[in-house]
């Protein structure tokens, strides 16, 4: 190659990165212009709900009065999700990325992947029509039996479409975004790890303890975040499964609700002040999923020495 040729490469080189760089520049500004547009329209929409008088409010005893027991509905379903969920999650990876055969793992994770593709919509039709249908029974057992816990108070909802319910669905929903994710993480923790600690006299499950689940921990943390977001913002599934009602701290009773459900459920016939109200309350699950996220940056930033980096 001449020193022409060469300059020439190196300066299409450059103009290449210079490109790349501004392209890539262009995007995360977009992408937070996008965010701060949708935040400055639900803040401006919220505020005549904010300041308006309470008795115009759905209840007549102000937004705040309105919005913090479907708050307290949205963070129970999601943390029903979360807690059947995750365990779950991470005993599949564990077990496509480091014990089932190779045939066998590459199947399962293409139908992992695969469910996480169908419509929530779906999930919402099975729940209805199959799950609570056949959960209800349960129900009446938990009641009888365990009615002394304020959480399976009866009596119990004979159409099963209740807040745990809702729960279940849900976990099902983000059950393989959990497992794809820890799945993809699990597979990237270094080989000498994983051999050094097998070569020390480990098990296979001492291995996971002392190599693949420090590695993936920030991982994890990333993958039950994501899902909890899903878990929070979900609609159609909530909407058919759970019959709404008042907030009640028993999870096998008709009643809570959910900001997003809400607002689908509401939203095309409002008008006037209600319109405000609604975009308000969708304004609280905006704060809510930020905060979520930005927890979750913390913790991972706690455990950067395991990220693999080192």
């Amino acid at each position: 190659m001449t020193t022409t040729s060469l300059t020439q490469s190196r300066g299409a080189g450059r103009a290449g990165d210079k490109v790349f760089s501004g392209a890539a520049l262009a995007a995360g500004c977009l992408i937070l212009a996008v965010l701060f547009g949708v935040a400055l329209f639900l803040v401006v929409q919220a505020i005549p709900a904010l300041v308006a008088s309470p008795d115009k409010i759905q209840g007549g005893e102000g937004f705040f009065a309105y919005i913090w027991p479907i708050v307290i509905g949205t963070l129970i379903a999601a943390l029903i999700a979360l807690v059947i969920a995750t365990p779950i999650s991470i005993g599949v990876a564990l077990f496509i990325s480091h014990f089932a055969p190779r045939g066998l793992a590459s199947g399962l994770g293409y139908v992992i992947d695969l469910l996480a593709a169908i419509p929530s919509v779906v999930y919402g039709a099975w729940g209805a029509a199959f799950l609570a249908k056949e959960i209800s029974p349960a129900y009446d057992w938990l009641a009888k039996n365990m009615g002394w816990l304020p959480i399976f108070q009866g009596p119990a909802s004979a159409t099963g479409k209740t807040i745990l319910t809702a729960g279940i669905v849900l976990a099902v929903m983000v059950l393989p975004i959990i497992t794809s994710l820890s799945r993809e993480i699990f597979l990237q923790t270094p080989k000498l790890h994983e051999e050094a600690a097998l070569a020390l006299g480990a098990t296979r499950w001492e291995m996971i303890k002392m190599a693949v689940l420090p590695f993936g921990r920030p991982g994890i943390v990333s993958a039950v975040m994501l899902g909890l977001g899903r878990a929070l913002g979900e609609t159609m599934a909530v909407a058919l499964v759970l019959s709404s009602g008042a907030l009640t701290a028993s999870l096998i009773q008709s009643g809570n609700q959910t900001i997003a459900a809400e607002i689908a459920l509401n939203f095309p016939e409002a008008g006037g002040l209600k319109v405000n109200t609604l975009i308000a309350a969708g304004l609280v699950l905006f704060v809510i999923t930020l905060g979520v996220n930005m927890i979750a940056r913390w913790i991972i930033s706690r455990h950067k020495e395991f990220s693999g980096a080192n």
